[in-house]
């Protein structure tokens, strides 16, 4: 796949990239000039009436945000807030604000919102611009008192009280480049302004990390597949054992979920489709035990077949980052 190919150069240099480095500068400047000017009041920045946490990234593809943003609504909706959570619904057409729910298409909303929606008892709201779905979500919901945003780092119209970025432990940050040349939508050194850093896969990290700022450990943890076609069933990875295994991933960062499922002790045929395909029945259509992601799952409801299992994750993510949420949140209502 073309997306493979792309993210495995962007792990090193070589010649090819020098043709690209004009671009890359290119980039760079625009991103370093448009943040300059919400941060000078040059463009405007729209500030919402509840806090707004974001959790996104600087890298380009799949770091774990999603996990980290179902795991923080909860431990908030524990605590006795109220949140709400606003994306841009990546791979999703719609361009107005929108409520997802579980049935949404997410051809048109996209498969994280809907992903959220079937995993939160919270109100989830996509649109382009994420001051206007925020603002609508509140004004369908006047008791949502938090928001979080699922990915929006450099969503700088919208006003923040908190952001949270979060690093890929396996690739890092690659050969520390811009895009195109490499995988970063912003310097490393805009870490250096966020509030903390959650780094998924600690144990695979050699990352040069800003020393004055908190950095918390994330883990994926998932061992029971789950019927598409029905729910109420699931099995264990051993119960899989001896069965032709095929996995199907449409993710940002598709080995993750490989690497998952063989340290399950299942042995797969892999199979790498885009980030956010929309899947046919026919794409599909293999022999033995199909395995994929929630996240690609949630696509595959209109054709689910007995043969086809989600693995369903949850984060796992050190305990004193709500604290430092909380602690943000306080003084927000101080």
């Amino acid at each position: 796949m073309v997306s493979t190919w792309i993210t495995r150069q962007w792990q090193g240099t070589t010649l090819w990239h020098a043709l690209l480095i004009p671009l890359s500068w290119v980039f760079g400047l625009a991103a370093a000039l448009r943040r300059r000017l919400y941060r000078r009041g040059m463009l405007r920045t729209l500030k919402l009436p509840v806090p707004v946490i974001v959790i996104g990234n600087i890298n380009a593809g799949g770091t774990g945000k999603t996990p980290l943003v179902a795991w923080l609504a909860q431990e908030l909706a524990a605590r006795g807030w109220h949140p709400g959570v606003i994306s841009r619904g990546y791979g999703g057409s719609t361009h107005i604000p929108q409520q997802v729910g579980i049935h949404s298409d997410a051809a048109h909303v996209g498969d994280e919102p809907v992903l959220l929606a079937k995993l939160l008892k919270c109100p989830v709201w996509v649109g382009r611009d994420r001051h206007a779905a925020g603002r609508a979500l509140l004004l369908a919901h006047p008791q949502v008192n938090v928001l979080i945003s699922d990915d929006g780092l450099q969503h700088y119209r919208l006003a923040r009280d908190m952001e949270i970025a979060v690093v890929d432990g396996a690739r890092g940050f690659g050969n520390g480049r811009l895009l195109p040349v490499g995988p970063l939508r912003e310097p490393v050194a805009r870490l250096d302004a966020v509030d903390a850093i959650v780094v998924n896969q600690p144990e695979t990290a050699q990352l040069n990390l800003p020393a004055l700022l908190p950095v918390y450990s994330m883990h994926m943890e998932g061992t029971s597949f789950v019927n598409l076609a029905d729910p109420s069933r699931s099995v264990s990875a051993a119960e899989l054992a001896g069965q032709e295994i095929h996995a199907v991933a449409g993710i940002g960062h598709p080995q993750r979920f490989f690497d998952q499922i063989a340290g399950l002790g299942i042995s797969a045929q892999c199979h790498i489709f885009p980030d956010h395909h929309v899947y046919r029945a026919a794409d599909l259509a293999y022999p033995g035990q199909i395995l994929m992601t929630s996240k690609d799952a949630v696509k595959c409801s209109a054709f689910a077949h007995q043969n086809m299992w989600a693995l369903p994750v949850q984060a796992s993510i050190q305990p004193d980052l709500i604290g430092l949420v909380l602690t943000k949140l306080g003084k927000r209502h101080g």
